[in-house]
């Protein structure tokens, strides 16, 4: 009995029993929706961001025509979790264990790695801005600094442990190969997981399961099952349980985002640009935005990485020292470009080499492990005996089995 045809295949079947799919087209417009969340970040910020006057006074103040409008761009970074969560599972298809943990090490570090060399340079130079002491500023190195109880370098680095948790858990799923069934169980299960720690208010599980951002996370993948496999009613109850979440979520980070500001920011208008994230992502998904997916926003999509990791610290510190000199537009506007430029070295001169020889030097095999009762080394070979005269002397009748001889 013969496999159905392709489009009657449900997902709910092991993927290795489905025909091959046709290789899809890089989808090049998640490029610039990395871009678009990274200025959002950016000019956050330099205009909306306010718990310190960098500006001499506030930024509501020095921006009133953009300062409300800008306040709200912290969603960027749930925008990029919602990115993260479907580019992961994307890449993480028919990947070994390996595979998956080496390219998100060669992804994230070396662009890292530049940006705490040149952030502390600028934080030694500058004594305002709050020196590490060597072992704090090694210890950001490692990118796990918030699990050693380190502080960050830069205060975007916050969403690095967020990432590295993500992938973390869903290093579980590749460990037993990415299929549909246990992408969507590993899905239900964190979600519940999530919803048992917020209510029983275990930090280690909080610090484990992140339930304040892991409905975005979620979502992402969600999505991204509707990309591969279709909109089948039970993703679209994932991506609507992972929606209603963040949007609970959101309550308590848009009273954080206010205190920032110094502004109001309203929920109904946090959870209105949620939902837009949402839609756009799954407009994706559905190949609605095909019309958008041109070839060159692979360069704004390289540029968004370390344009996040460079731009606060050392763009605020400019901002301190140099507000007087310049008006603000034309300084917000040098200092954006700088910030661009910036980040576009960082992803030629270092990221791109830098990956490419970490990954020449991750490709050596690893050394191979001895089977079962295989753990000892194998004895010696017997010395050659010398050849017996006949076969029917008794040292060839006592060396020879019984069941060979004649």
């Amino acid at each position: 009995m013969g496999f159905p045809p392709q489009e009657t295949l449900s997902p709910l079947r092991e993927e290795s029993a489905a025909p091959p799919r046709p290789v899809r087209p890089r989808l090049y417009v998640l490029d610039g929706l990395r871009l678009i969340a990274a200025l959002m970040v950016v000019f956050y910020h330099y205009t909306g961001y306010n718990p310190t006057d960098y500006w001499g006074r506030s930024d509501a103040a020095v921006f009133p025509a953009i300062h409300s409008i800008t306040s709200y761009g912290w969603l960027g970074v749930y925008l990029f979790f919602l990115i993260s969560g479907f580019v992961i599972c994307m890449s993480s298809w028919n990947r070994t264990p390996r595979q998956f943990l080496f390219s998100r090490f060669t992804r994230l570090y070396p662009a890292y790695w530049a940006a705490v060399i040149l952030t502390s340079a600028v934080v030694f130079l500058t004594p305002r801005a709050g020196r590490l002491s060597p072992p704090e500023t090694l210890a950001n190195l490692t990118m796990f600094e918030r699990g050693m109880g380190v502080p960050y370098v830069d205060g975007v680095y916050w969403t690095l442990w967020a990432e590295l948790r993500f992938y973390m858990l869903f290093a579980v799923v590749v460990a037993f190969g990415v299929t549909y069934r246990r992408v969507m169980a590993f899905c239900v299960i964190w979600t519940a997981a999530c919803i048992m720690t917020t209510s029983g208010d275990n930090d280690f599980l909080n610090q484990v399961f992140e339930p304040t951002y892991a409905p975005f996370f979620i979502g992402g993948i969600g999505i991204f099952l509707m990309h591969r496999f279709g909109p089948r009613p039970e993703i679209w109850l994932l991506i609507a349980a992972s929606w209603l979440d963040g949007q609970f979520q959101l309550d308590d980070l848009s009273d954080t985002a206010e205190g920032h500001a110094r502004t109001p920011v309203h929920w109904a208008v946090c959870v209105i640009l949620l939902a837009l994230f949402y839609a756009v992502l799954i407009a994706v998904a559905r190949g609605r935005l095909q019309f958008l997916n041109w070839r060159w926003l692979t360069v704004a999509g390289a540029m968004t990485y370390p344009l996040y990791l460079i731009h606060e610290k050392i763009g605020l510190e400019v901002i301190l020292h140099n507000h007087n000199a310049l008006p603000p537009y034309p300084l917000l506007s040098l200092l954006v470009g700088g910030a661009l430029l910036s980040a576009y070295l960082i992803h030629r001169l270092v990221e791109e080499p830098v990956a490419r020889r970490l990954r020449k030097w991750l490709a050596a095999p690893w050394p191979a492990m001895p089977s079962d009762g295989a753990s000892e080394p194998p004895a010696p070979a017997p010395a050659p005996t010398q050849l017996l005269a006949s076969a029917n002397s008794p040292d060839f009748t006592a060396k020879v089995p019984a069941a060979t001889r004649q």
